[in-house]
């Protein structure tokens, strides 16, 4: 089965029309490359040049040698009218694995010195679409993940989460992560990635060396080669949710625990209803025997803001949560979905998370 990608390069012919003979024509020559990309083994693959006569008589192709049995080349059998465009293809039948460097050198009536035309490209063992499965891009390089969250993670615990990559370039790389937190370590395999080839980034989190209950956010850099420049493209934010300790409400003792009632666990702006709503408000309500405190109120991600009345509600007292659309355009690049985090001493919810829907755009 044939693959045709089709990428157009212009070459220019520029003629010095010396002599009315019509056997005087071109003079010099040109040299245009096109990459083709990838292609499977033996999955045929064509490179179509787009060019144009720009002398002021016609041209005629007398032939277009390839520099090998394994690419065919095709072109206009016809006199070419002065100022028309042309077509010239090349295609290689990818019969062997790795790059390749193909040439042709079109002839032309009346001309000693070809045109050169090259294709370039390289052949996998296997060609795969990884856009399901790895749907992030980090460059090159592929990823199923494009963000990663250690949730409910207690004091003293260690954690791992594993991101899938795989090679979408042309090159091998020797995949790292760059910038880690003390409370990160990241380990690849393999250490080089050969191209179409897939791995494994496997980061472990160290959560005796996180000091500060509730989020912990960083962002490291999934790099496809050491030294490669940090660049948002590259970016992975990495989240952390460390959880107090409530030991002391353990037994008949949490039956005087604080107890936190919310009016809704999450909230939708933006057009809702047809209207605007860059706001909402959220009621907290101690239902407990002992004061409830707020000990963290975080996001995220960047765009939202948000406030709280009051941090230390007594028994049946309420406040109110207001969460309102800051910068929507933060919200719109963030990788991570908007969220609000709380850290209570509410033994039943130490960690209530609030899901913020963002409806259209404002």
């Amino acid at each position: 089965m044939n693959r045709k990608i089709i990428l157009a390069a212009c070459l220019w012919l520029m003629a010095i029309a010396a002599s009315p003979s019509p056997r005087r024509g071109l003079e010099g020559s040109a040299h245009t490359v096109v990459n083709v990309g990838k292609t499977g083994y033996q999955i045929p693959v064509t490179a179509t040049f787009e060019l144009k006569n720009n002398s002021s008589r016609r041209l005629v192709i007398d032939r277009v040698k390839t520099d090998c049995g394994c690419t065919q080349a095709e072109f206009p059998r016809k006199a070419i009218a002065a100022g028309e465009k042309y077509t010239v293809s090349m295609t290689y039948d990818a019969r062997m694995l790795g790059h390749f460097s193909k040439q042709a050198a079109v002839y032309y009536a009346g001309q000693t010195q070809p045109v050169y035309l090259t294709m370039e490209g390289v052949v996998l063992a296997e060609l795969k679409d990884y856009s399901r499965t790895h749907p992030y891009a980090f460059g090159e390089m592929l990823a199923d993940q494009d963000n990663v969250e250690f949730d409910d993670v207690n004091k003293g615990e260690r954690h791992q989460t594993v991101i899938n990559i795989v090679n979408n370039g042309e090159k091998a790389m020797t995949p790292n992560v760059l910038h880690l937190p003390p409370y990160l370590s990241a380990d690849v395999q393999p250490d080089t990635l050969l191209p179409g080839r897939a791995g494994q980034v496997t980061l472990t989190l160290n959560s005796q060396e996180i000091h500060d209950f509730g989020l912990t956010q960083t962002t490291v850099y999934l790099a496809s080669q050491l030294g490669q420049k940090v660049s948002d493209n590259i970016e992975l934010p990495v989240s952390v949710v460390l959880l107090p300790s409530t030991i002391g409400f353990e037994g008949a003792n949490k039956q005087y625990a604080p107890s936190l009632r919310l009016s809704a666990d999450s909230l939708t702006l933006g057009m809702v209803n047809g209207r605007k709503r860059k706001s909402g408000i959220i009621t907290l309500t101690n239902t407990g025997r002992l004061p409830l405190t707020i000990s963290s109120l975080q996001m995220f991600t960047r765009g939202l803001k948000v406030t709280l009345d009051n941090r230390e509600l007594q028994p049946q007292q309420s406040a109110k949560l207001k969460i309102a659309i800051d910068d929507r355009h933060l919200l719109l690049k963030a990788r991570q979905r908007p969220r609000v985090l709380m850290i209570t001493n509410d033994p039943d919810h130490a960690k209530v998370v609030i899901r913020v829907g963002i409806k259209n755009s404002l």
